[in-house]
């Protein structure tokens, strides 16, 4: 996973000095990008099954809103494909992603370098806000191209007496980040507190 989101960075970059601009970077990385965000599905599994210590119910809200962001959304909605916000939040799942999964890959080796360390809890401050911003625009950049053509919806009468409208979902999805954010983003904060804090205490003592 470190080496596939390595391939996305280097394909955004490459990308970008060969147009000389930032627009439409996301067709460069489309396939990669589907490819190994839908692969993080699997961390939902190793948590749930002890293999890693983490929260089930927020590890599997933050995989489930990337997969839902890369697939219901930009994938679906191809309108949005060239707009500036997806590139916000593939910019900031990549950073964090390659920073999160050096931080695994170390640790596993038994190497773990404070400067990973401090990036794993540091960077975050000002990369999940971007990311969600990125999200956020997103999925508003697709609210009329939803509503236009009637997307994923189901309307009645039909014989299952059932209704879904995919417009009012996504309104929904964006409201449902008001509460969720905050509790994510302070959780983190106050993990970044413990894990650093008693880094430095561990350095004082030697």
């Amino acid at each position: 996973m470190t080496a596939g989101w390595l391939v996305i960075a280097v394909g955004l970059v490459r990308a970008y000095l060969a147009k000389g601009s930032y627009h439409n970077l996301y067709y460069s990385i489309e396939k990669p990008l589907k490819f190994f965000q839908t692969g993080a599905l699997l961390e939902i599994l190793h948590c749930a099954f002890g293999i890693v210590p983490s929260s089930v119910v927020l590890t599997a809200f933050q995989v489930m809103s990337r997969v839902f962001l890369t697939w219901a959304v930009t994938h679906s909605v191809k309108e949005v494909q060239s707009e500036d916000s997806v590139l916000l939040f593939v910019v900031a799942w990549t950073v964090t992603e390659i920073i999160r999964y050096s931080f695994y890959t170390f640790n596993l080796l038994n190497h773990l370098p404070y400067l990973i360390k401090w990036a794993r809890y540091t960077l975050f401050i000002v990369l999940y806000p971007m990311g969600v911003l990125g999200e956020l625009l997103t999925i508003y950049a697709a609210l009329p191209f939803v509503r236009q053509s009637g997307l994923y919806s189901i309307s009645l009468p039909n014989k299952y007496n059932f209704s879904f409208d995919y417009y009012t979902f996504l309104i929904l999805v964006m409201i449902s980040y008001i509460p969720l954010f905050p509790q994510l983003y302070f959780h983190m904060l106050h993990q970044r507190r413990k894990v650093l804090s008693h880094t430095e205490e561990h350095k004082k003592s030697e």
